[in-house]
């Protein structure tokens, strides 16, 4: 089982981790560049794309992580599927609560005609994608670590 379940769990891992890297060193900072009403069209162009996909990335990672938890021939591997499955675990339920209404709410903005109440988001965003980043990052090394250990 863990011949199939590593590469996937990489692979899932990897496509996270390398999307949220990806928002850090390119996407993140191109927006926060930008003109407000540029920056509005942006995110929502950028989060129609990545809302679908990252579910998907981040979910199969801790399910996966949970099998291999339990499964893992070695107790240290185990303990690192389960820590990084743990730390996966976080990035949704960051991108629940803090990143995705922002994404929501800037697809139903006009941005030539924003409202006269609109508080740039781009500084909290920043803030909260940053951390969930570096936690995907985090986990996959922690993955790594898991599978150098059954080597």
């Amino acid at each position: 089982m863990l011949t199939v379940l590593a590469p996937l769990l990489l692979l899932l891992n990897g496509l996270a981790a390398g999307v949220m890297l990806g928002t850090q060193l390119g996407g993140f900072p191109y927006m926060a560049s930008l003109p407000v009403d540029r920056y509005v069209y942006a995110h929502a162009f950028l989060g129609r794309r990545y809302d679908p996909a990252m579910p998907v990335c981040l979910i199969g990672t801790v399910v996966l992580d949970a099998v291999l938890a339990f499964d893992a021939p070695r107790a240290g591997a185990q303990a690192l599927f389960a820590l990084a499955g743990l730390l996966t675990a976080t990035t949704p339920v960051i991108a629940v609560t803090k990143n995705a209404p922002v994404n929501r709410w800037m697809r139903t903005l006009d941005p030539d005609n924003l409202p006269a109440d609109f508080r740039d988001p781009r500084p909290e965003w920043g803030a909260w994608n940053t951390r969930r980043s570096w936690i995907t990052m985090a986990a996959l090394a922690v993955n790594c670590a898991a599978l150098g250990f059954l080597l």
